[in-house]
Protein backbone atom coordinates (compact mmCIF):
# COMPACT_ATOMS: atom_id res chain seq x y z
CA UNK A 1 0.00 0.00 0.00
CA UNK A 2 1.32 3.37 -0.41
CA UNK A 3 2.11 5.78 2.09
CA UNK A 4 -0.91 7.86 1.22
CA UNK A 5 -3.93 6.56 0.27
CA UNK A 6 -6.01 8.64 -2.76
CA UNK A 7 -9.58 8.05 -2.56
CA UNK A 8 -12.39 8.61 -5.49
CA UNK A 9 -15.55 10.25 -3.67
CA UNK A 10 -19.02 9.53 -5.34
CA UNK A 11 -22.05 10.42 -3.63
CA UNK A 12 -24.78 12.87 -5.39
CA UNK A 13 -25.03 15.51 -2.92
CA UNK A 14 -22.06 18.36 -2.95
CA UNK A 15 -22.78 18.86 0.34
CA UNK A 16 -22.17 15.39 1.71
CA UNK A 17 -19.29 15.45 -0.33
CA UNK A 18 -17.79 17.84 1.64
CA UNK A 19 -18.64 16.29 4.64
CA UNK A 20 -17.17 13.59 3.92
CA UNK A 21 -13.73 14.85 2.02
CA UNK A 22 -13.20 16.59 5.27
CA UNK A 23 -14.15 13.55 7.10
CA UNK A 24 -11.43 11.32 5.52
CA UNK A 25 -8.48 14.31 4.88
CA UNK A 26 -8.68 14.67 8.65
CA UNK A 27 -7.26 11.17 9.06
CA UNK A 28 -3.70 10.77 8.07
CA UNK A 29 -2.60 9.40 4.69
CA UNK A 30 -5.54 9.85 3.22
CA UNK A 31 -6.61 12.08 -0.15
CA UNK A 32 -9.53 12.72 -1.40
CA UNK A 33 -8.15 13.10 -5.06
CA UNK A 34 -11.56 13.17 -7.06
CA UNK A 35 -15.38 13.95 -6.66
CA UNK A 36 -18.30 12.92 -8.64
CA UNK A 37 -21.84 12.97 -8.29
CA UNK A 38 -22.94 10.42 -11.11
CA UNK A 39 -22.14 7.36 -12.02
CA UNK A 40 -20.88 8.44 -15.25
CA UNK A 41 -18.87 11.32 -14.09
CA UNK A 42 -17.31 8.20 -11.76
CA UNK A 43 -16.74 6.29 -14.45
CA UNK A 44 -14.52 9.19 -15.64
CA UNK A 45 -13.13 10.46 -13.36
CA UNK A 46 -11.71 6.53 -12.49
CA UNK A 47 -9.95 6.18 -16.12
CA UNK A 48 -8.94 9.83 -16.05
CA UNK A 49 -6.76 9.32 -12.26
CA UNK A 50 -7.40 5.76 -10.71
CA UNK A 51 -7.16 5.92 -7.08
CA UNK A 52 -6.50 3.24 -4.31
CA UNK A 53 -9.90 3.52 -3.03
CA UNK A 54 -13.43 4.15 -4.50
CA UNK A 55 -15.99 5.16 -1.79
CA UNK A 56 -19.64 4.42 -3.79
CA UNK A 57 -23.14 5.47 -2.48
CA UNK A 58 -25.56 3.35 -4.32
CA UNK A 59 -28.11 6.22 -4.49
CA UNK A 60 -27.21 7.65 -7.60
CA UNK A 61 -29.32 9.59 -9.87
CA UNK A 62 -28.62 7.71 -13.04
CA UNK A 63 -27.42 4.03 -12.59
CA UNK A 64 -26.83 2.68 -9.02
CA UNK A 65 -23.87 2.69 -7.37
CA UNK A 66 -23.66 -1.00 -7.58
CA UNK A 67 -23.61 -0.59 -11.34
CA UNK A 68 -21.54 2.10 -11.28
CA UNK A 69 -19.08 -0.47 -9.77
CA UNK A 70 -19.52 -3.34 -11.86
CA UNK A 71 -18.53 -0.86 -15.03
CA UNK A 72 -15.27 0.19 -13.30
CA UNK A 73 -14.46 -3.14 -12.13
CA UNK A 74 -14.95 -4.53 -16.28
CA UNK A 75 -12.61 -1.79 -16.32
CA UNK A 76 -10.04 -2.62 -14.15
CA UNK A 77 -11.14 -5.80 -12.27
CA UNK A 78 -8.51 -4.73 -9.61
CA UNK A 79 -10.25 -2.05 -8.42
CA UNK A 80 -10.79 -1.26 -4.73
CA UNK A 81 -14.41 -0.16 -4.25
CA UNK A 82 -15.77 0.44 -1.15
CA UNK A 83 -19.65 1.21 -0.66
CA UNK A 84 -20.99 3.83 1.86
CA UNK A 85 -24.33 3.73 1.51
CA UNK A 86 -28.02 5.13 3.68
CA UNK A 87 -29.64 1.33 3.55
CA UNK A 88 -28.76 -1.03 6.03
CA UNK A 89 -30.79 -3.57 4.31
CA UNK A 90 -29.23 -6.82 3.51
CA UNK A 91 -30.31 -7.32 0.07
CA UNK A 92 -28.23 -3.95 -0.95
CA UNK A 93 -24.94 -5.17 1.08
CA UNK A 94 -25.51 -8.36 -0.40
CA UNK A 95 -25.92 -7.45 -4.00
CA UNK A 96 -22.78 -4.54 -3.74
CA UNK A 97 -20.55 -7.66 -2.07
CA UNK A 98 -21.34 -10.20 -4.85
CA UNK A 99 -21.05 -7.33 -7.35
CA UNK A 100 -17.02 -6.93 -6.09
CA UNK A 101 -17.22 -4.21 -3.60
CA UNK A 102 -14.71 -4.68 -0.98
CA UNK A 103 -16.37 -3.51 1.83
CA UNK A 104 -19.83 -1.86 3.03
CA UNK A 105 -20.54 0.43 5.47
CA UNK A 106 -23.74 2.49 6.49
CA UNK A 107 -23.91 6.30 6.60
CA UNK A 108 -25.15 5.83 10.18
CA UNK A 109 -21.78 4.70 11.33
CA UNK A 110 -19.53 6.29 13.50
CA UNK A 111 -17.30 8.63 11.72
CA UNK A 112 -13.96 6.46 12.16
CA UNK A 113 -15.82 3.48 10.59
CA UNK A 114 -15.38 4.87 7.30
CA UNK A 115 -11.58 5.85 7.71
CA UNK A 116 -10.70 2.10 9.06
CA UNK A 117 -12.90 1.08 6.03
CA UNK A 118 -10.86 3.51 3.63
CA UNK A 119 -7.30 1.79 5.44
CA UNK A 120 -8.92 -1.60 5.36
CA UNK A 121 -10.10 -1.96 1.33
CA UNK A 122 -6.53 0.36 0.78
CA UNK A 123 -5.02 -3.15 2.16
CA UNK A 124 -6.82 -5.46 0.06
CA UNK A 125 -8.58 -6.50 3.24
CA UNK A 126 -12.56 -6.88 3.59
CA UNK A 127 -14.36 -4.73 5.92
CA UNK A 128 -18.05 -4.54 7.21
CA UNK A 129 -19.34 -1.63 9.55
CA UNK A 130 -21.05 -3.18 12.83
CA UNK A 131 -24.53 -2.86 12.21
CA UNK A 132 -24.38 -4.44 8.54
CA UNK A 133 -22.09 -7.08 9.54
CA UNK A 134 -24.69 -8.12 12.31
CA UNK A 135 -27.59 -7.56 9.85
CA UNK A 136 -26.05 -10.31 7.19
CA UNK A 137 -25.33 -12.46 10.49
CA UNK A 138 -28.65 -12.58 11.63
CA UNK A 139 -30.32 -13.20 7.97
CA UNK A 140 -28.07 -16.24 7.62
CA UNK A 141 -28.66 -18.02 11.43
CA UNK A 142 -32.53 -17.41 10.77
CA UNK A 143 -32.46 -18.82 7.17
CA UNK A 144 -35.02 -16.18 6.14
CA UNK A 145 -35.16 -16.67 2.06
CA UNK A 146 -35.29 -12.52 0.41
CA UNK A 147 -37.47 -12.95 -2.56
CA UNK A 148 -35.48 -10.11 -4.01
CA UNK A 149 -32.35 -12.77 -4.03
CA UNK A 150 -34.53 -14.74 -7.08
CA UNK A 151 -33.61 -11.99 -9.54
CA UNK A 152 -30.25 -11.65 -11.50
CA UNK A 153 -28.21 -8.69 -11.19
CA UNK A 154 -29.25 -7.26 -14.15
CA UNK A 155 -32.96 -7.64 -13.17
CA UNK A 156 -32.52 -6.29 -9.76
CA UNK A 157 -30.88 -3.09 -11.42
CA UNK A 158 -34.21 -2.43 -13.67
CA UNK A 159 -36.39 -3.18 -10.45
CA UNK A 160 -34.29 -1.00 -8.22
CA UNK A 161 -35.60 1.81 -11.32
CA UNK A 162 -38.70 0.81 -11.58
CA UNK A 163 -39.28 1.33 -8.67
CA UNK A 164 -37.96 4.79 -8.56
CA UNK A 165 -40.47 5.26 -11.06
CA UNK A 166 -38.39 5.12 -13.96
CA UNK A 167 -40.71 4.21 -17.49
CA UNK A 168 -38.99 1.02 -19.88
CA UNK A 169 -38.27 3.44 -22.07
CA UNK A 170 -35.78 5.92 -19.69
CA UNK A 171 -34.70 2.32 -17.82
CA UNK A 172 -33.65 1.36 -21.94
CA UNK A 173 -31.92 4.47 -22.31
CA UNK A 174 -29.59 4.55 -19.03
CA UNK A 175 -28.94 0.75 -19.37
CA UNK A 176 -28.04 1.07 -23.20
CA UNK A 177 -30.59 -1.92 -24.05
CA UNK A 178 -33.70 -2.05 -26.11
CA UNK A 179 -36.85 -1.05 -25.19
CA UNK A 180 -37.95 -4.11 -25.96
CA UNK A 181 -35.31 -6.14 -24.12
CA UNK A 182 -36.33 -3.92 -21.07
CA UNK A 183 -39.84 -4.77 -21.62
CA UNK A 184 -39.54 -8.47 -21.37
CA UNK A 185 -36.72 -8.03 -17.78
CA UNK A 186 -39.98 -6.05 -16.58
CA UNK A 187 -42.21 -9.33 -17.24
CA UNK A 188 -39.71 -11.50 -16.19
CA UNK A 189 -38.99 -9.64 -12.62
CA UNK A 190 -42.82 -9.49 -12.35
CA UNK A 191 -43.06 -13.68 -12.63
CA UNK A 192 -40.03 -13.94 -10.37
CA UNK A 193 -41.44 -11.66 -7.59
CA UNK A 194 -45.47 -13.28 -7.96
CA UNK A 195 -45.87 -9.87 -8.79
CA UNK A 196 -48.93 -9.67 -10.82
CA UNK A 197 -49.84 -5.82 -10.46
CA UNK A 198 -47.92 -3.07 -10.57
CA UNK A 199 -49.49 -2.27 -7.31
CA UNK A 200 -48.11 -5.62 -6.09
CA UNK A 201 -44.79 -4.89 -7.16
CA UNK A 202 -44.59 -1.68 -6.05
CA UNK A 203 -45.31 -3.38 -2.11
CA UNK A 204 -42.78 -5.78 -2.56
CA UNK A 205 -39.80 -3.09 -3.89
CA UNK A 206 -41.05 -0.79 -0.84
CA UNK A 207 -41.07 -4.15 1.70
CA UNK A 208 -37.06 -4.51 0.44
CA UNK A 209 -36.15 -0.46 0.65
CA UNK A 210 -36.36 0.23 -2.96
CA UNK A 211 -38.36 2.89 -2.56
CA UNK A 212 -35.93 4.24 -0.07
CA UNK A 213 -33.45 4.22 -2.82
CA UNK A 214 -33.69 7.82 -3.64
CA UNK A 215 -31.34 10.37 -5.15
Amino acid sequence: MKETISVLLVDDHAVVRVGYRRLLERAENVEVIAEAGTAAAAYQAFCQNPPDVVVMDISLPDVSGIEAMRRLLLREPAARVLVFSIHDEPIFANRALQAGAMGYVTKGSAPDVLVDAVRAVAKGERYLSPDVARTLALQQVSGEADVMQRLSDREFEIARLLARGHSVRAVAELLCLNYKTVANYQTIIRQKLDADTPAKFMRIAAQHGLLNDVA
